[in-house]
């Protein structure tokens, strides 16, 4: 896997415990060569910009793929093959991690690997796992 792409909303924006285990964990993956982006249905105006600041700024992510901007929304097909695009790597190539099981089914239409999002530790296995890491 070459390509992590997360929701914010329900994912990212959890307990400040979370945010500091997903902001290690990201990090982590990142140093590993793997692209990361946030794509979230967040349409134009205040939370948009919160949302990019906060993913750049906080989680070190580059890359904000946001609904408002593209005007395809998750579940759509192309919602996913447009992060992918955006990440240079095709669906096969990426993992999505998202709260909404009607986007991980979406993704996981197109070939990527969706990650159902409940809890920090379990998600934090599951993806250690799927991009070869230890602990």
């Amino acid at each position: 896997m070459r390509g992590l792409i997360v929701d914010y909303f329900g994912v990212l924006d959890g307990t400040e415990e979370d945010r500091q285990g997903w902001r290690e964990l990201l990090a982590e993956i990142g140093e590993n060569d793997v692209k990361l982006a946030v794509l979230s249905n967040e349409p134009q105006g205040p939370g948009a910009q919160r949302v990019k600041d906060d993913a750049t700024t906080f989680y070190g992510i580059d890359t904000v793929i946001l609904s408002g901007e593209t005007g395809v929304e998750k579940p759509e097909a192309q919602a996913f093959e447009n992060a992918a695009d955006v990440l240079g790597f095709g669906p096969r190539e990426c993992v999505l991690v998202d709260d909404a099981i009607e986007n991980v089914h979406g993704a996981v239409q197109i070939g990527m690997i969706g990650v159902f999002y409940q809890a920090f530790e379990r998600q934090a296995v599951e993806l250690r796992s799927l991009f070869g890491l230890g602990k």
